[in-house]
């Protein structure tokens, strides 16, 4: 039965949620100094319409006075209290937040109200599944637009048939209608309104120019010919915050910064007089192709704009794995190319896949052991500042899911659900002669090499020999950002080293390898039963 809202009200709050991350996530440090822009945009767009006022909830960013549940996350039935809300609305973006999304969902559906669900997360293979657990109105692909046009048919109490891009449920039986064009005229669009974020503190501010990736790695979610909005636009999303929210910080979401080369480097070149213009310095952070290491007028426009840290894809430093990928490099060849954004000032924010399930088998296999060394002796030789090692995710919609179920190797979901689909955690049965448990173990020796306690103590040091350092040094600048840089890293191993602490308690006590265990058992009885 479709659902509508109560037409006797005046006016209707739709109160869009972000789920919080798992316990053991290691991203929950850096989300909790920034949010989601895609929950963002939507909002802002449901703001455009007259009967309704929208807010956004972080539980990831509840610094500002938010009402806090015991267990982590926001406390909903004291959201509710203080403002009631008509609808809500969830952001699916992140695999590993999915059970909590379903948690509050079925929260606010036994209070009688009306719920909607988007994100990458949703797709055809888990629409029934978000039906089923407290979603009314499934949103796929794009929301701006549809979540408008699907308030006003809950408003009017009709019309959901014309709404593209959703599924669910009408007398028993599952509709879903066509799909709706993505969008290309950004212009079109309202700025994202950080505003509408309650109870948050924003430190680092998403903002984006291009969605949408042309490189079709097998194991991402993002696919299609990227679609850029004006440059103009992008300025104005800086300058906005700036002016209204003393913004400092940013990270642009673009998957692939760089791409409309001519038109990045102009971006860069705006950015640039703006700062002199007001006297301010800004920092941006970006994700970059590795082979743009190449192009060093790119380079120059970026560090002249103040970007001061690039986050790389480097996956592998084993070339099979890199095929495997569909990544077009070679080993060595990224090492130069690292050291070349080093080069240019930027702080290298290096992300890796560790062992990638090949597409045929090597005649003689590397070992675990072999593996590790070789990652360990890649980042050092590639100098990279932070580092992100996380096993592959065959997340939903995925060529690499597809092709690991073709294999019958995915744990079944009933034994390792999507709360541990963060990349933490082995999720598939890897070929003979590795182990799961071998896997995890060794993300986590080549992590705690990296980030180790002793940067606490070199944390003190490096502040105590800051000053004769700028004395010996004939270039004070060049000789302060050599010494920041080093300091800056020491900080971020320390922090490092103290989530992977947390990361490994909550691990004890969530007992994962009890949980292995009974996945790879159930795993072995479904692939006897099938043959």
């Amino acid at each position: 039965m479709e659902k509508t809202v109560n037409l006797q009200n005046r006016r209707f709050r739709l109160r869009i949620v972000v789920p919080v991350y798992p316990a053991f996530n290691v991203y929950s440090y850096y989300a909790y100094k920034t949010t989601a822009l895609g929950p963002v945009c939507v909002a802002t767009s449901a703001r455009q319409l007259d009967s309704w006022d929208v807010e956004v909830i972080d539980e990831n960013n509840m610094r500002l006075y938010g009402p806090q549940s015991d267990e982590r996350g926001a406390d909903h039935e004291e959201l509710q209290k203080a403002r009631p809300a008509d609808v809500v609305g969830f952001y699916g973006g992140l695999t590993s937040t999915i059970p909590r999304l379903y948690k509050i969902a079925r929260i606010y559906k036994k209070k009688g109200l009306i719920t909607i669900a988007g994100g990458q997360h949703f797709v055809e293979e888990t629409a029934l599944e978000a039906l089923a657990s407290g979603i009314d109105y499934l949103v796929i692909g794009e929301g701006e637009q549809t979540i408008k046009e699907l308030l006003c048919a809950i408003e009017q109490g009709g019309g959901f048939d014309k709404i593209r891009g959703i599924i669910y449920k009408r007398e028993g039986r599952i509709v879903r209608t066509p799909a709706r064009e993505q969008i290309t005229d950004f212009s079109s669009l309202p700025l994202p309104d950080f505003s509408l974020v309650r109870h948050a503190k924003i430190d680092v501010y998403p903002i984006e120019r291009i969605r949408g990736c042309g490189m079709d790695c097998e194991f991402c979610t993002v696919k299609g010919k990227p679609r850029p909005a004006p440059v103009e636009r992008c300025i104005e999303q800086i300058k906005s915050l700036v002016e209204t929210r003393n913004a400092r910080s940013f990270f642009m979401v673009d998957d692939l910064f760089g791409q409309q080369r001519d038109e990045t480097i102009r971006l860069c070149n705006i950015l640039r007089d703006y700062q002199m213009k007001i006297g301010r310095r800004l920092e941006l952070g970006v994700q970059i192709r590795l082979d743009k290491a190449k192009d060093t007028e790119l380079l120059t426009a970026m560090r002249q704009a103040s970007i001061t840290s690039v986050a790389i894809g480097f996956e592998s430093p084993i070339e099979e794995e890199l095929q495997a990928m569909s990544k077009r490099v070679r080993p060595q060849d990224m090492i130069q190319m690292s050291h070349m954004f080093h080069r240019f000032g930027f702080l290298v924010h290096g992300m890796f896949i560790f062992h990638y399930p090949l597409k045929e088998k090597l005649e003689v296999p590397l070992s675990i052991k072999d593996k590790v060394k070789r990652f360990k002796r890649f980042i050092k030789k590639a100098k990279v500042d932070t580092i992100q090692v996380l096993l592959p995710v065959p997340l939903p919609g995925t060529q690499l899911r597809q092709r690991l179920r073709e294999e019958n190797r995915i744990y079944p979901l009933e034994d390792l659900g999507w709360e541990y689909y963060d990349g933490n955690f082995p999720l598939f049965e890897p070929e003979a002669p590795y182990r799961p448990e071998d896997m995890q173990e060794a993300i986590k020796k080549i992590m705690s090499k990296f980030y180790q306690l002793k940067y606490m103590f070199l944390i003190f040091i490096k502040i105590f020999t800051l000053t004769s350092v700028l004395f010996f040094l004939h270039n004070i600048k060049s000789g302060w950002r050599q010494w920041y840089r080093s300091w800056r890293n020491y900080i971020y191993r320390f922090i490092g080293w103290i989530t992977i602490k947390g990361w490994n308690k909550a691990f004890k006590k969530n007992r994962f390898l009890d949980k292995l265990e009974k996945a790879k058992t159930h795993l072995k009885a479904d692939i006897g039963h099938n043959t």
